[in-house]
């Protein structure tokens, strides 16, 4: 079985009218649901983890000034057309339904349940 490099979608900001222990605990979401998917031998990736550090490098301020919203996005969609898969996790979040409509296009895997992805 081949090892696949997964990005990990759901909600960041969605749901946290901007309450940094919110995003953070949405962050903590991602990032857990990435450590799952390195244990059943793959390549976990979260888009913010390209996009803040670029958008910090640019100059912005906070993640919804205009240089982060240039970048949030476009760097997941970017990501997504090196991705072999997309892990969909629970939550409302109308970023990552976009990733899953992009990933459709490129033909990507889309798992929306840890146990269907394979173990390697």
């Amino acid at each position: 079985m081949n090892k696949k490099l997964i990005l990990i979608a759901g909600p960041y900001r969605s749901g946290t009218d901007g309450k940094q222990e919110l995003i953070e605990a949405n962050l903590a979401r991602l990032e857990n649901a990435a450590l799952a998917v390195y244990q059943r031998g793959h390549v976990p990736v979260i888009g913010e983890w390209l996009a803040l550090p670029l958008a910090k490098a640019a100059g912005s301020e906070s993640i919804d000034d205009e240089i982060g919203e240039s970048m949030i996005y476009p760097v997941a969609h970017r990501l997504i057309t090196k991705c072999d898969a997309i892990y969909r996790i629970e939550g409302a979040s109308k970023g990552a339904d976009r990733d899953i409509t992009l990933a459709r296009q490129h033909g990507l895997a889309i798992y929306t349940r840890l146990e269907d992805i394979p173990v390697t």
